[in-house]
């Protein structure tokens, strides 16, 4: 089976100036023509900018009336959103849209310190070959955050998916420095998706491939959207080939987003194939 994902931190919603983009980012992520969409700081409610932005224009509101990840998946997806940030005026956390049914879900907390509200949020998504487990992360700003945050994701991962089972990891990990890949790949098994592309290499891609693995193999640039310098967006697979992996950046993503989206082609391995 072949699934197709991607990963987006959409900045609330705002573009850097302040204006509301939901309904820009809502046409952009079906551009992704995904199965399975993985978001970060998503807005469920903010009352202020609903009030400032709430009002009709050329037949429809500047700011949905509903919570934005149910705005984003519309009538044809479920979705599940995990709050994180809870405020006087609102809130946001994670999200997933997915294509396929919704089996399960749990949001963690695994905020660090009183100054960043940041959570783990857990789906199984019913396949029509098997169960997925997918985890929405969006980790903290400073590293001591992030390599304990890791822990949490790695002992969550454990807790709660088979050895077995094929695991989709995705988000905003803020791992700048790439220092949490190589603890990932030990504890869980998994491969980020731009470690390797496709799925039957040839010698030659073999030996290229041990060269890389023997240097650092580095994650794609995704911020920020206007010119992506820093390595802070992720996709860790297991159970799955990689067939494809891009970032979506240039003028356009930029002005809905301070981060650029990745999108990618996954297929499952022989053990887990169906038929």
């Amino acid at each position: 089976m072949k699934i197709r994902v991607a990963t987006y931190n959409i900045h609330k919603g705002m573009s850097y100036r302040s204006h509301p983009r939901v309904h820009a980012l809502k046409q952009a992520i079906g551009q992704f023509e995904a199965d399975v969409v993985f978001l970060q700081e998503v807005q469920g409610k903010h009352d202020r900018i609903a009030e400032k932005f709430g009002s009709e224009a050329n037949g429809h509101r500047h700011w949905p009336n509903t919570a934005q990840h149910e705005f984003f998946a519309g009538e044809d997806r479920h979705s599940v959103y995990g709050m994180n940030a809870k405020y006087d005026h609102g809130h946001h956390g994670n999200a997933l849209l997915s294509n396929f049914p919704i089996a399960h879900w749990t949001n963690t907390d695994i905020s660090d310190h009183k100054y960043e509200s940041r959570g783990i949020l857990h789906c199984i998504v019913e396949t029509p070959a098997l169960p997925i487990h997918c985890y929405v992360v969006h980790l903290g700003l400073f590293e001591g955050s992030r390599t304990r945050q890791t822990q949490s994701l790695i002992d969550a991962v454990r807790e709660t998916a088979p050895d077995d089972a094929p695991v989709i990891i995705a988000g905003d990990f803020n791992d700048w420095r790439n220092t949490l890949s190589d603890t990932l790949r030990k504890a869980l098994g998994v491969v980020e998706v731009f470690d390797e592309i496709g799925s039957h290499p040839s010698l030659g891609d073999l030996v290229r491939t041990m060269a890389r693995r023997q240097a650092s193999v580095r994650p794609a640039r995704t911020f920020p959207a206007a010119l992506p310098f820093f390595r802070l967006d992720r996709i860790y697979v297991r159970g799955f080939h990689v067939e494809a992996a891009q970032v979506l950046h240039g003028a356009a993503w930029a002005k809905l987003s301070d981060h650029s989206p990745i999108v990618a082609t996954l297929q499952l391995t022989k053990d887990h194939a169906v038929g």
